[in-house]
């Protein structure tokens, strides 16, 4: 049995094109294997003899794609491809759109001791976010539970609620709202707002991938974005550390933040 060429097709974001088409031809033009991606945005066209070929990738509502591809004997495993949205996605209407708490999570990430990284989450939070026309004066409003940090320790996660992180006894709540939005391609975006941590506010600065707005199987309307930034705790006055030898400190001073977020139209 001859080899198989396989695939991913996905959007921004890395969520699966649904529809998409994946086209194999060869040097003359004659199409050798055509295939429809699955739900997870997988497509494979089996039996393709060794030799070369042109990947073509084409999809409702995206530019279509393409790209040379040599198949050997052991078949080929083109891996991610990415379709671009005809036009860029289509924006959120204006009006109030819920954060689900569900769907969307807040991961965090330290360095400790200099090696390895420590992952944690913050499971408790809430928010809205307010879209309007134009959608560059849109406002994002975000409250945060300090005491539900979860690094998978309880040892460490009651440390991290004490006054040497964030003294969630005092100040319970971490908080976050947009300033501005400022269009950096067709579907990233630079947000500029305020963090308050421990009494603390600082500028900080998203950059946010918008991930597009769809129907839900209930009736809803549904948006989604991923966003990153990277905080450093002495802004925010947490300034506790275990220094293990010269040169090396328990925790890191830099905290990268990732956050995956489902909005629902209010």
């Amino acid at each position: 049995m001859n080899p198989e060429v396989t695939a991913r097709v996905i959007a921004a974001g890395g969520w699966p094109v649904e529809h998409a088409v994946l086209t194999l031809t060869d040097p003359a033009g004659r199409q050798t294997g055509r295939a429809t991606v699955d739900s997870a945005g997988r497509v494979a066209i089996p039996e393709v003899p060794p030799g070369s070929y042109t990947l073509i990738i084409s999809a409702p509502g995206h530019q279509p794609a393409a790209r040379s591809a040599v198949v050997g004997s052991g078949g080929l495993e083109v891996g991610d491809i990415e379709l671009t949205a005809i036009g860029g996605p289509l924006l959120p209407e204006a009006g109030v759109w819920d954060i689900d708490p569900v769907h969307s999570s807040v991961r965090v990430r330290a360095r400790h001791l200099g090696l390895a990284s420590v992952h944690g989450r913050i499971a408790e939070f809430s928010g809205s976010v307010v879209v309007t026309d134009p959608v560059e004066n849109s406002v994002v409003e975000v409250t945060l539970q300090a005491g539900s940090i979860d690094t998978g320790n309880a040892d460490r996660d009651a440390h991290l609620r004490t006054g040497d992180f964030l003294h969630t006894e005092a100040y319970p709540e971490i908080t976050f709202r947009s300033k501005s939005l400022r269009p950096l391609t067709d579907d990233r975006w630079a947000m500029d707002g305020e963090l308050t941590i421990r009494g603390v506010t600082r500028q900080i600065v998203l950059d946010t991938t918008y991930l597009g707005v769809g129907p839900d199987p209930w009736g809803g309307l549904r948006g989604g974005f991923h966003a990153v930034t990277e905080l450093r705790r002495e802004d925010f006055a947490i300034e506790w550390n275990q220094a293990v030898r010269v040169g090396i400190a328990a925790v890191g001073g830099i905290l990268q933040v990732e956050l995956d977020i489902e909005i629902v139209r209010r």
